[in-house]
């Protein structure tokens, strides 16, 4: 742990905020947009490589602070978009909108996944900023885990591709 390589362990996960789940980036180029962009109904253009497409302007990406024990450290953690999928089994827009429907969803989540066990990889930042350690990759231990999505699914009563 000593050097800059990303290092795998077991543990279980303790807790996850679920207040700031998500973040927006431009569709096209995934340059982060400014948060104004979730605050308004029209979403924020990327100045950057003049977004011009068919897609939508701008999509979500998962940013989620997770706490995780090891058998010797309890860590906090962000898992960024595909490290975050693996826990969620959807897309940060598919989340967010399920959460809209269903306001205390984001918090049920985190009750889904409290416990759960994973083989992580850990990586430290590559940003001097930054301060918490990243998830490269997640391997749910458990053979029968749903990601947090199915089981809010069975929750709320409804089916694949509904809201």
């Amino acid at each position: 742990m000593e050097d800059d390589k990303p290092w795998t362990l077991m543990c279980g996960l303790v807790a996850m905020d679920h207040t700031n789940f998500c973040y927006r980036v431009c569709s096209a180029c995934e340059r982060t947009l400014p948060d104004t962009a979730t605050t308004n109904s029209t979403p924020s253009l990327c100045n950057v490589c003049n977004f011009n497409s068919s897609k939508p302007p701008s999509k979500r990406l998962f940013r989620v602070l997770v706490s995780i024990a090891s058998d010797t450290k309890v860590f906090v953690v962000i898992c960024f978009d595909r490290a975050a999928r693996v826990l969620f089994g959807c897309s940060a827009d598919e989340f967010f909108d399920f959460v809209k429907l269903h306001p205390f969803a984001a918090v049920t989540a985190g009750k889904v996944l409290e416990g759960e066990m994973f083989r992580m990889t850990l990586s430290k930042p590559k940003n001097g900023n930054a301060q918490h350690l990243r998830v490269v990759s997640v391997v749910p231990l458990r053979s029968g885990f749903q990601p947090a999505i199915e089981t809010l699914r069975e929750l709320y009563g409804v089916k694949r591709g509904g809201p």
